[in-house]
């Protein structure tokens, strides 16, 4: 599982909803709308964008599905209050779910980053199948910083990522921008203006047949889908494991009092 959020559930919109859904031109839009804690995993995120993938899924009219966001971080990671209030094990198996129905759902996912992707938000970046990310986008696997590992999200980024990229930026936890990603695998194009970049991409997906791109989906998820399923349940054992050793709960209360841990030289 990804590491925490930084900050605590904050308050929903106004009307409750925090992933909105529209359908145009054939594809459906998820707009991850829980700016307040920086989209952090909540349940009531996950339930809504899963919610969305199955609305989705279900219309013979959509060709593809762009998972964007509101406010300036696209996903923080794992809501911890309520990771420790459900079982961290069972979190991470919720987000094993989640990431699998992204990777297995019949339409190409493409996903629409404009601001800072942390931890658990590198999962969601990871199961899609193309990510246009804007130059202001930022991202770091902060685990190993906190005392934990990148798990559960690794099934989906490790395919991804060259094995260098990964060796770095799983280690170090450093922050790295739009062209690194792009360079290291977990990007698709890095671009000046993101949702012009993503329009060509749906545009040249529009010309495809449903069929098509089902199938043609499925080979390209293929070596992904695979790394999930055979990795998955473990990763998520490992993730429960982690969090609770006493490094992580010296990693995550030194993080909450933004001050260095114990072992930072």
């Amino acid at each position: 599982m990804g590491a925490p959020t930084a900050t605590p559930t904050g308050p929903q919109p106004d009307d409750g909803e925090v992933v909105r859904y529209a359908v145009r031109d054939a594809v459906a839009t998820v707009t991850l709308d829980s700016p307040a804690n920086r989209n952090a995993l909540s349940r009531a995120l996950v339930a809504g964008f899963e919610a969305a993938l199955d609305r989705a899924a279900a219309d013979r009219d959509v060709r593809a599905v762009v998972l964007t966001h509101t406010g300036t971080t696209f996903c923080a990671g794992a809501d911890l209050r309520e990771a420790l209030a459900d079982g961290v094990e069972a979190t991470a198996r919720t987000l094993l779910r989640l990431l699998r129905g992204i990777v297995a759902h019949r339409c190409p996912v493409v996903a629409l980053v404009d601001g800072h992707v942390r931890a658990g938000g590198l999962g969601l970046v990871g199961a899609c199948d193309v990510v246009v990310a804007g130059r202001r986008s930022t991202f770091a696997f902060t685990e190993s910083r906190l005392g934990l590992a990148p798990a559960v999200i690794s099934a989906v980024t490790t395919p991804r990522m060259t094995s260098r990229a990964a060796g770095r930026y799983y280690l170090t936890g450093e922050t790295f921008d739009a062209t690194q990603a792009q360079d290291a695998g977990l990007v698709t194009v890095a671009a000046d203006d993101p949702a012009a970049a993503a329009e060509e991409v749906l545009a040249a997906l529009r010309l495809c047949s449903p069929q098509g791109l089902a199938e043609s989906k499925k080979v390209a998820a293929a070596g992904v889908l695979a790394a999930l399923d055979a990795t998955g349940p473990a990763l998520a054992t490992l993730s429960a494991s982690l969090f609770a050793s006493d490094e992580a709960r010296e990693g995550m209360t030194a993080f909450a009092e933004r001050r260095p841990p114990s072992w930072a030289r």
